[in-house]
């Protein structure tokens, strides 16, 4: 974590200005706000006026500082890029991460918290705090900008979290462009930030007197959720475990796709195409009970801009040879400039004592995305041990592996 001196170091002086002056810092006409070398003198004359505060705006000025340097880091950057982009705030000709969050500090103050809001969502990806819920591509609309929506949403929220219905809440919707890491495509993330009133906590602190008294600190709750409309999935980033995600995830679908089947957790799992590039093997075992596997569609990317795609199922000609036989050397598969985006697996599975005949279909999306939905646990359990098997897909992460956030 950067440290609040660090911070002040790396920050650009005229941005330092600016922020202490919008902060009521008041500075004699001839204080120097050029920083050379390291910036140390600056600093040291910073701290020189912040001693000549009250202790009480010394604490809160510092405070707020060290929350800044907390973001300042390539999580915090990339989450400032993607609220700003949301907000249609262009940091071109900014220096540094520094540079940008001392300007929201003073120009969009309220971005801040959207700011930290995604820096921990982004920070605990793939975490014990956070699942991804896939829904079913039914074509059914979704009901994100709805008033009641969000209203029914929140109040559900407060039943799962188990707390009075006394008790303040309040929910942040904002949107957030993210980029693909592959094509630079932008994709329009609504999320939402839910705070509620927690059960207070007693603390000893100094009072007024400088004597030592009992407080009661209020605490607060945070639930982050994050909605990708195109690829119909929803991050869930709350303390609770799996069970309580996944009344979150039937919560959503109850209000904003009540028309939807509810989601199915997906793991978050990177995926290796480039496996796919020629006709893999599918190497099976007898105890699989698999009648046939094979690749049904194709996606590629040009590094020119375009996007293909490409489609073939059937007992007869597979999508190889046909993009052989349709484009020869020009074939995207082999062509330099292409790379594959994303695939579709249909795993024929032959019928057994037990069940008919079927087919289990995944899809497999650049950089991390699986989608198997509406199949049964055991299903999506034996399709991933499946692509484990065949390189498709990494095995899961090792638990200490797992960042966590304090």
């Amino acid at each position: 974590m950067a440290s609040y001196n660090g911070f002040l170091r790396k920050s650009p002086s005229h941005r330092l200005e600016k922020y202490f002056h919008f902060k009521g810092v008041e500075t004699r006409k001839d204080f120097d706000w050029t920083s050379t070398g390291r910036g140390t003198e600056l600093v040291e004359s910073i701290n020189g006026l912040l001693a000549e505060l009250s202790d009480l705006k010394q604490d809160v000025l510092k405070a707020e500082i060290d929350h800044l340097a907390s973001l300042a880091n390539d999580n915090g950057l990339l989450s400032a890029e993607q609220v700003c982009a949301g907000q249609s705030i262009d940091l071109e000709g900014f220096e540094g991460v520094q540079d940008i969050l001392l300007m929201l500090s003073v120009e969009h103050p309220h971005l801040i918290d959207r700011v930290s809001a995604q820096a921990s969502l982004i920070q605990r990806t793939g975490g014990k705090q956070w699942s991804a819920f896939q829904f079913e591509n039914d074509g059914k609309p979704w009901a994100l900008g709805s008033v009641e929506a969000r209203e029914g949403f929140l109040a559900e929220a407060i039943e799962i979290l188990e707390l009075p219905a006394h008790r303040q809440r309040e929910a942040d919707w904002f949107k957030v462009i993210r980029l693909h890491p592959i094509t630079g495509e932008e994709i329009e993330i609504l999320q939402a930030t839910i705070y509620v009133e927690e059960r207070a906590e007693s603390e000893l602190a100094f009072g007024p007197t400088n004597t030592l008294e009992r407080q009661i600190v209020p605490k607060v709750v945070e639930v982050g959720l994050a909605c990708n409309a195109q690829e119909r999935v929803i991050e869930i980033c709350a303390k609770g475990g799996k069970k309580v995600r996944d009344q979150y995830a039937k919560a959503f679908a109850n209000h904003f796709a009540p028309e939807s089947e509810i989601p199915v957790e997906t793991p978050r799992r990177e995926v290796h195409l480039g496996h796919l590039r020629s006709m893999p093997a599918f190497e099976t075992e007898p105890a699989d009970g698999i009648e046939r596997v094979e690749v049904s569609s194709l996606d590629f990317f040009s590094s020119g801009g375009g996007f293909s795609r490409f489609e073939r199922k059937g007992e007869g000609e597979n999508i190889y040879r046909f993009l052989e036989r349709r484009f020869g050397p020009s074939s995207p598969l082999t062509a330099s400039g292409w790379d594959i985006l994303g695939a579709t697996i249909r795993i024929v599975v032959a019928a057994s004592e037990e069940k008919r005949r079927r087919t289990l279909t995944v899809t497999l999306r650049a950089p991390n995305t699986t989608t198997l939905p509406n199949k049964t646990e055991t299903d999506r359990q034996f399709v991933f041990g499946l692509l484990e098997r065949w390189n498709l897909i990494a095995p899961p992460e090792k638990e200490a592996e797992v960042i966590e956030a304090a």
